[in-house]
């Protein structure tokens, strides 16, 4: 795949007092501390992924 197809998803915040769903979702995409990041495929189910936990990533 090109660089196009991909996405670096980046933890900006913490899971902590969050839903556990969204806790896993975080584990899901590769992430688990602040400041990881993840270079990710771009396909509908990571993009749903990052949804779920928009307020807590950052992608480039």
């Amino acid at each position: 795949m090109s660089d196009k197809n991909k996405l670096v998803v980046t933890q900006t915040k913490s899971p902590i007092g969050r839903q556990s769903d969204q806790k896993k979702t975080l584990i899901g995409l590769g992430l688990n501390k602040i400041g990881r990041s993840k270079v990710l495929h771009d396909t509908p189910s990571v993009r749903g992924m990052i949804n779920k936990v928009k307020h807590l990533v950052e992608v480039n």
